[in-house]
């Protein structure tokens, strides 16, 4: 039970899925949520024991209260503790605001922002000192470089906001709360090849999508004991999409 522990939402595949794997590298033990993607989230689960870590896969519901609390309880009774929550799950509407329905609105509302502070909530109570929590937004909460995408960055907008009012709440615990916001990133539901991608890519400095790798760098530090006295901060990694 001395292991730390670190719990990814959304984490069977892509940017979750790097995130899991490289917290296992730094030593934790992981429990990864996911939505219906049995065989994706058991290919990560197999990757980081052959690790020689603990992995858990938790199915589960982040559109309900009840299901953002079993994550935490089920990461609780089968690893015995949560040190980093990385909240990672979340969806991706498009469309004109004056197209969207109030129901794409609620979803959307629920699972990227409701969800990420139910999870908190319920995870803080069972946090040491130098405990993490690490919100995945994305660079178009911070700019919304063309339409459809009004709903989407109004969430991620919100984590900045979230993650301060957090840092204050729980500074004096020793529990350090930070936003990573991504740019394009190369992932099965957005790859580099992709439709969209020539679009994307013009909107970056470098020219061109990120890795899933350079997103799980960014957590792997702002989880490390380097990152301690930084709390209340967005780590951009967009290739500057938002320079």
């Amino acid at each position: 039970m001395n292991q730390k522990v670190a719990l990814i939402t959304g984490g069977s595949r892509g940017i979750g899925g790097a995130i899991a794997e490289s917290l296992a590298n730094e030593g934790f033990d992981i429990a990864i949520s996911y939505a219906n993607n049995a065989a994706c989230a058991e290919d990560v689960v197999k990757a980081i024991q052959a690790k020689g870590r603990r992995a858990l896969a938790i199915k589960a519901d982040g559109s309900t209260v009840e299901g953002n609390k079993a994550v935490i309880s089920k990461t609780l009774s089968e690893l015995g503790r949560i040190d980093v929550l990385v909240c990672n799950a979340g969806r991706y509407p498009y469309g004109l605001i004056n197209e969207m329905s109030t129901e794409e609105i609620d979803k959307t509302l629920t699972l990227n922002l409701r969800s990420v502070m139910i999870e908190t909530a319920e995870a803080v109570k069972h946090m040491q000192a130098g405990s993490r929590l690490i919100y995945i937004g994305s660079a178009f909460g911070e700019r919304a470089p063309f339409p459809g995408i009004s709903v989407y960055s109004a969430t991620k907008a919100a984590l900045p906001g979230f993650a301060r009012g957090v840092a204050r709440d729980l500074g004096s615990k020793g529990i350090t709360a930070n936003v990573v916001q991504p740019g394009p990133i190369d992932t099965e539901l957005n790859p580099a090849d992709g439709a969209a991608a020539k679009m994307l890519s013009s909107f970056v400095a470098t020219g061109a999508y990120g890795k899933t790798a350079d997103i799980a760098a960014a957590v792997s530090f702002l989880a490390s004991p380097g990152a301690g006295y930084v709390t209340g901060s967005t780590l951009t990694v967009d290739g500057g999409l938002c320079a």
